[in-house]
């Protein structure tokens, strides 16, 4: 049997997709409270992802890298994607987003620090997955910002990134214009 490189490709990208969703749930989490969720996308559900980054980019001046971070994702064959719950740390000393504590954070609607620090890190573990299997990617926050529109979890996000991948012979996520 004969395996092309297209078939072996994308047969191995969805494996490190795979394994950056994992990476990202298994990530240190301050408190040791998970709140990350993640989806890996392709197909219509991708394609619906780079349709609303190039909405939201005509929507407004300023607007045009959401643009030309959907050609990346036309561009790649899957998306993971790392969100974060709304789910405050609970502290009555800690301060880190700068309110007193959780309680007078929370009635203004500013996040969690510990939250957001979790989806960075979460995110940076996924990235680093990829890059250990010598897969072609890119964080971004307006596929993130696209995602969380779309309303793709299912469910009320705080944040989210997207995480395009590709395995060509050269990265479509540099030399952008």
């Amino acid at each position: 049997m004969i395996y092309t490189s297209d078939s072996v490709e994308k047969e191995a990208l969805f494996e490190v997709a795979k394994l950056m969703a994992t990476a990202a749930r298994t990530a240190p989490k301050a408190k040791g409270v998970d709140t990350i969720l993640t989806l890996i996308l392709d197909g219509d559900e991708k394609a619906a992802v780079a349709d609303e980054m190039r909405r939201i980019s005509e929507s407004g001046a300023n607007l045009a890298t959401f643009g030309r971070d959907a050609g990346n994702v036309d561009a790649s064959e899957y998306v993971v994607a790392i969100a974060v719950v709304d789910l405050p740390a609970g502290l009555t000393v800690c301060g880190t987003c700068g309110f007193e504590n959780c309680a007078a954070a929370t009635k203004t609607g500013v996040p969690c620090a510990f939250n957001i620090s979790d989806l960075g890190t979460a995110a940076c573990s996924a990235c680093a997955v990829a890059s250990h299997h010598w897969i072609d990617n890119r964080l971004m926050y307006t596929v993130g910002r696209a995602v969380k529109n779309l309303g793709l979890f299912g469910k009320e996000i705080r944040a989210c990134y997207g995480i395009p991948i590709s395995a060509k012979g050269k990265s479509p996520f540099y030399d952008r214009k």
